[in-house]
């Protein structure tokens, strides 16, 4: 059971949200799932969170870097956020991740 601050992707500022919102090990992340962090998290710091912490938490999942997580993945975590495969006002950083 690792500490979520030594999964891939997850540094300082991240492990200090997902604490705040109960997940703290690697175990918490597993039992909820990708979407259902990302939504805790950014309920908690509304203004503050990308959706790069999403590709950031599902490629802790699967030990992959988050700016290798697929577009298709991408797009099905969006939708699973409730996005609807649309930007809806959550601010991407496309102009980085061109995926």
């Amino acid at each position: 059971m690792r500490p979520v601050g030594k999964l891939a992707n997850l540094g300082p500022k991240s492990t200090q949200w997902l604490e705040a919102v109960g997940i703290r090990t690697e175990d918490d992340l597993e039992e909820l799932g990708a979407v259902e962090a990302y939504r805790r998290v950014k309920a908690r710091y509304p203004g503050r969170v990308s959706l790069n912490l999403l590709w950031a938490l599902q490629g802790a999942l699967l030990d992959l870097p988050w700016n290798e997580i697929p577009p298709d993945m991408k797009e099905k975590l969006r939708k699973e956020f409730g996005l609807g495969g649309l930007n809806q006002g959550i601010h991407d950083h496309r102009q980085k991740d061109k995926s």
